[in-house]
């Protein structure tokens, strides 16, 4: 219960402190943050929480990454459910909470920060732009989680080293979809704006977890550390 406590709180933090920087202060009149700024708050929510968290439930925070973690071998199949349905309802909690917050003035809550493609995506991309964009980005996310976390790995660095990976996976893929790689952040968000938004929800499933499973394999196959031989 612990770990999927830590995991509804550390995904509702991820979707507030990400989504809320991207609905109320990317395009604040005169003092906006930018994608860059968006970026950034990905990334220190997934750092603030590894170091708050991580040590509870691996603050996995998104399906995808506990996906990955399963098919690499870090994770205990039986879990994997518990956690997503945790994560889920913890990005929809902080949906709910950014909802009240973002019409609170009066305003209308637009797109939401949702995740899209066509007429959806900020630079208007098309579906298979949008669908490689998921999956290249969710495969090297999982390539830097597996690699970071491994027991050969330098101690104390993995939080550092997943959060500026997500910095970077924003700052490349915003204009293209928004930036998933999580299909519990594009989840909560699609539920609150409807419409076509929940009708390309899809996508942000079936790409980050294609790209999660990829990177499992991959890592597990050729850089996993080797059984000794005697």
């Amino acid at each position: 219960m612990k770990k999927l406590v830590a995991e509804f709180i550390g995904t509702f933090w991820l979707v507030l402190g990400g989504c809320g920087s991207a609905v109320l202060a990317c395009n604040y009149p005169g003092a906006g943050i930018g994608f860059a700024g968006v970026a950034l708050a990905f990334g220190l929510t997934v750092v603030t929480i590894a170091y708050a968290l991580g040590h509870i439930s691996g603050a996995h925070l998104n399906p995808a990454v506990s996906i990955g973690l399963w098919i690499g071998g870090r994770f205990d199949g039986k879990e994997l459910i518990p956690y997503i349905i945790s994560q889920v309802l913890g990005g929809i909690a902080a949906a709910g909470v950014l909802y009240v917050i973002a019409t609170g003035n009066g305003s209308s809550i637009g797109g939401f920060a949702t995740n899209g493609y066509g007429e959806l995506s900020p630079g208007k991309y098309s579906m298979t732009a949008a669908l490689v964009t998921e999956v290249v980005m969710t495969f090297i996310f999982l390539l830097i989680i597996l690699g970071a976390t491994d027991e050969r790995a330098p101690k104390g660095f993995a939080g550092l080293a997943i959060g500026l990976g997500l910095t970077l996976i924003h700052l490349i893929s915003i204009p293209v979809t928004n930036t998933s790689v999580n299909p519990a952040r594009s989840t909560s968000q699609a539920l609150f704006v409807g419409g076509e938004a929940v009708g390309q929800l899809w996508l942000f499933w079936v790409a980050p977890i294609a790209g999660a499973i990829l990177a499992g394999l991959v890592y597990k196959a050729v850089f996993a550390a080797k059984p000794q031989t005697t």
